[in-house]
């Protein structure tokens, strides 16, 4: 039930990016061009998403445990450290280059574009990448 639960997520998740255009790299772009042909889309999307995020939380911490699950998985980790930092700055220099990120990406591949294939490669290189630097465990 956890693995259909799953992809009955990525299925909304992957309908709402695509219905509210997010994946078009023109649009991500847009919304970064402020001195020029501003696109607010962006902004509207996220703001969606943080209220859902928001009201889901409230309404799942009310609950003594998850329904399809022993307990509910959170991050322990507080701290910031070189690594966050790091992934973090990357992140967004190729969302700002390439107008992708990971998931518009991954909904994206059924119209794959050289620039996908290569925002796609460049994301998967950085996965493995990032599995080699040795970190704080």
């Amino acid at each position: 039930m956890k693995t259909l639960m799953g992809y009955i997520a990525g299925l909304l998740f992957g309908l709402g990016v695509g219905i509210s255009g997010m994946t078009d790299p023109s649009r991500v772009l847009g919304f970064l061009d402020i001195a020029g042909a501003w696109d607010p889309t962006l902004m509207f999307v996220l703001g969606g998403a943080v209220v859902t995020n928001f009201i889901g939380y409230r309404l799942t911490f009310r609950r003594a445990g998850p329904i399809y699950g022993k307990a509910f998985q959170l991050p322990g980790r507080q701290d910031l450290d070189g690594r966050l930092i790091g992934g973090s700055v990357l992140f967004g220099i190729g969302w700002g280059l390439s107008g992708y990120c990971p998931g518009p990406a991954l909904a994206s591949v059924g119209g794959l574009t050289a620039p996908l294939a290569a925002m796609l490669i460049a994301m998967s290189a950085g996965w493995f990448l990032a599995r080699a630097i040795p970190g704080r465990r």
